[in-house]
């Protein structure tokens, strides 16, 4: 276990998602949506949670097309929370106003900000700022690059083929942090994790589904391919990211969640070809082993601890923000993850660590 996996960080995710909750009839307004994610945020705060991140989209479904400008508003809200985005669609994306936006946010919050780039589970970003799904993953690999220069150098002198060269030029508001952290997210492809690891930058995966132990294989390429650079083993990050929810019975979570979950799974599935979502796979999804943390906070915990146990953990992302779940339910959620999940999860893990 490395030294920094004695803390544990633990956290909340979310898409901003505005589809209608079955049965209420109306979503939420993206303009509610995002007031309401500034609350959480606050909330998130004061009950002592360590991180909150907000993914990028472009598309009804989702009010998060600019997580940045969000996580400014609560900025200055909040005083310990970090706050990330989850992902950014760095791809389609511009790395020198990336950067910008969130050294912004690191401004504002005085060094709590970071930044999560991936490639994005949805494409609709690409044809929206005129890009090719041909250059998929050029894209990406060279717009990390540049990221990666800037984070480290004022002034950056770069050339690559999707975007124009930069010559000696500046790039302001330098972040209070030096360098503005960057996670790599990836949903399980070896070449992802193993190049988070060559670059020693920290990895989240996404677990949506099967048994999270099955990402232990995953987890040993980045470990070893970040120890093989010669990165710093002390200095290692890696997070997880998994739909759940709590709520103060058993009973009551699964009662919310599974609604919602069905009806998020099935949006997606007849996208993506998947069969219908049916309870019996939502019911083997929270099982102990599942990929599912629905429940009342003790059995999150004892999931969240076996996770960190199997996978040697140092970041829990609980994405509790499935179709419009009403607000106050979303409120008590994150309460109870940080009142009484984490100190339970903390306990366990410092103890073991010791």
């Amino acid at each position: 276990m490395t030294e920094s996996a004695t803390h544990f960080e633990l956290g909340i995710s979310t898409f901003l998602e505005a589809k209608p909750y079955p049965g209420m009839g109306n979503a939420y307004s993206h303009a509610e949506r995002i007031r309401n994610s500034v609350e959480e945020m606050i909330l998130a705060d004061q009950v002592g949670l360590d991180v909150y991140g907000i993914g990028e989209h472009h598309r009804a479904d989702y009010a998060a097309s600019a997580p940045h400008v969000i996580l400014a508003a609560a900025a200055a809200q909040t005083k310990h929370l970090r706050l990330t985005s989850a992902v950014t669609v760095l791809s389609s994306d511009d790395p020198v106003r990336v950067y910008q936006g969130f050294s912004t946010v690191d401004a504002i919050s005085n060094g709590r900000a970071e930044i999560m780039a991936g490639r994005g589970s949805f494409i609709e970003s690409f044809p929206l700022f005129g890009y090719s799904l041909e250059d998929y993953d050029e894209l990406f690999d060279e717009k990390l690059e540049l990221l990666l220069q800037i984070t480290k150098e004022e002034k950056v002198t770069w050339q690559g083929n999707h975007r124009a060269a930069l010559d000696n030029l500046a790039v302001y508001p330098r972040a209070v942090q030096d360098p503005l952290p960057v996670w790599i997210a990836t949903g399980g492809n070896p070449q992802s994790a193993i190049r988070a690891g060559v670059l020693g930058l920290p990895v989240c995966f996404a677990i949506i589904g099967g048994m999270p132990e099955r990402f232990a294989p995953l987890v040993e390429l980045y470990k070893e391919a970040y120890t093989r650079a010669g990165h710093d083993p002390k200095k290692m990050q890696i997070g997880t990211h998994s739909h759940g929810f709590i709520s103060d019975t058993e009973a009551r979570a699964a009662e919310l969640f599974y609604p919602a979950q069905q009806a998020m799974m099935n949006v997606i599935g007849r996208e993506r070809g998947w069969p219908p979502y049916t309870f019996e796979a939502f019911d083997a999804a929270r099982s102990l082993r599942g990929a599912l943390y629905v429940g009342e906070a003790e059995y999150v915990a004892e999931k969240i601890i076996l996770l960190h146990k199997n996978l040697g953990l140092t970041r829990f992302f609980l994405h509790v923000d499935t179709s419009s779940i009403p607000h106050k339910d979303m409120m008590r959620a994150i309460e109870l993850l940080g009142t009484k999940v984490a100190p339970i999860v903390r306990k366990e893990i410092t103890a073991a660590s010791k």
